[in-house]
């Protein structure tokens, strides 16, 4: 049977945005987009970047980091690096990773993710 846990309020996140949230001992990243919530790991499979601190376009976060993109609704790669010699170095070094997504519902303004 599926867990889920609090982790923000509903008021707390305008359309756009994400925040960092810890839910069983994980730091999550919470993004809305419109009017849907979503949930997945805050920290980027290549280096660990914090993907809070990088840029939300759609359902697309971009890495801090080193530019690697992800679809934060189902969790896919689209892009592993950005660029140039050294990327194509440590991305040799490194294979792509999704991101792992979480179930999120929505109950009386609370947001609850699946951990």
């Amino acid at each position: 049977m599926a867990k889920f846990a609090e982790v923000a309020r509903t008021d707390e996140l305008k359309s756009g945005t994400m925040k960092m949230v810890t839910a069983a001992g994980r730091e999550i990243l919470l993004a809305r987009i419109e009017e849907k919530y979503y949930a997945a790991d805050n920290r980027c499979p290549h280096m660990r970047g914090d993907l809070s601190r990088g840029k939300l376009t759609g359902t697309v976060v971009t890495c801090p980091r080193h530019g690697s993109q992800f679809d934060i609704s189902n969790g896919q790669v689209l892009r592993w690096l950005k660029g140039g010699l050294v990327s194509k170095m440590a991305g040799a070094l490194k294979r792509p990773s999704n991101l792992t997504v979480y179930a999120v519902k929505v109950e009386d303004g609370r947001l609850l993710v699946e951990v």
